[in-house]
């Protein structure tokens, strides 16, 4: 499952310390205008080394360009876009190559594959969600010229709702050799009504499946959420006027169909395993043994998942909307063959 998609399908490839990462794109449509620059500035809010409180890794995440683009305009083959590590450390690891680090999938990628890659957890890591916000910048692009923006924010870091005092609980959490998870929202507006497709296609649920399947995530809920089943039904129904919805309870999505509505998603996020705290695990022999996590690791990961989260959204609307598109043209073309 290394493929994200239908109509607009993202395949990434390579490992946190590898040579390089990437993504191949099949399905997106010809004459899109594309440069390497249109996908930096997204590419940027992710990228590490930015901030005293993110990772020191200093990888410029620069995107490479391969295929599918002739002319500045896609061409409708494959769009091959490629992300080197300039500056991967995977020395720092061999001490972690037999122990199993707490809240990471060491475990159970060994019990899966009979193999691992132990450098910062391979496949695994964060570092993949870096060819997840390049083919989001190419679908932010596509929707972007459908009229449709997607956004997001942090909403909550440890418990903080306050923005300034976001960084004093990140630096607290660094010098404990700790770390913290948040909340973050992320809303899409200029979306029509009718995208998705009810029973097992719907659109609440492919962005549901689509923000879980970011590693760090451990909840999601669209509009309203949990607090739904805490209101009275006559609170959480959207009425309706004369100028279409009076609220937006449901998070733009109705049936798991767009209503027309922004659409709003909040995501729970853990904070980062990699900790310098000492904990207890077991190593690949079950023997019980200590560990503690060093080197270059961020202490809350929430303000760079933002643009990941963008990003997981914008694949899901354009594969909906090529989804849509599909459909009204085989609507069109069968009330053609009908009328002749």
């Amino acid at each position: 499952m290394n493929t994200f998609g239908r109509n607009f399908r993202c395949t990434t490839f390579g490992e946190s310390h590898g040579p390089a990462i990437g993504v191949v794109i099949d399905g997106c449509p010809p004459g899109v205008p594309l440069e390497a620059k249109d996908l930096q500035p997204m590419m940027d809010r992710r990228r590490p080394g930015t901030s005293a409180l993110s990772s020191p890794r200093a990888e410029s995440d620069t995107v490479e360009i391969l295929s599918g683009v002739f002319s500045g305009l896609t061409t409708g083959t494959p769009v091959c876009m490629l992300i080197r590590n300039r500056d991967a450390q995977p020395g720092d690891y061999d001490r972690l190559k037999e122990v199993f680090r707490p809240g990471h999938a060491d475990y159970t990628f060994l019990m899966k594959y009979g193999i691992r890659d132990h450098r910062g957890g391979g496949r695994s890591s964060g570092r993949e969600t870096a060819a997840r916000v390049a083919a989001g910048a190419l679908a932010m692009k596509l929707l972007g010229m459908r009229g449709i923006t997607v956004e997001g924010r942090v909403e909550e870091i440890h418990g903080k709702t306050i923005p300034c005092d976001w960084e004093e609980e990140i630096r607290n959490a660094a010098r404990e050799q700790d770390s913290v998870g948040g909340i973050v929202e992320v809303i899409a507006r200029g979306c029509p009504a009718g995208l998705g497709d009810p029973v097992f296609g719907k659109l609440d649920a492919a962005i549901a499946a689509a923000l879980m399947g970011i590693g760090a995530v451990k909840g999601v809920e669209i509009g309203n959420g949990f607090s739904s089943a805490r209101m009275k039904g006559s609170e959480q129904n959207d009425q309706m006027g004369a100028e279409g919805f009076l609220s937006n309870h449901a998070g733009g999505i109705l049936g798991g169909i767009s209503n027309g509505n922004e659409i709003v998603a909040r995501i729970a996020v853990k904070p980062t395993p990699s900790i310098g705290k000492s904990q207890q695990t077991a190593d690949i022999h079950g023997t019980p043994v200590s560990v503690s996590v060093q080197g270059r690791h961020d202490p809350c990961i929430v303000p760079r998942i933002v643009p990941v989260a963008e990003a997981m959204i914008a694949l899901v609307l354009i594969d909906a909307f090529l989804e849509q598109e599909k459909y009204t043209s085989y609507c069109e073309e069968d009330k053609t063959r009908m009328q002749q």
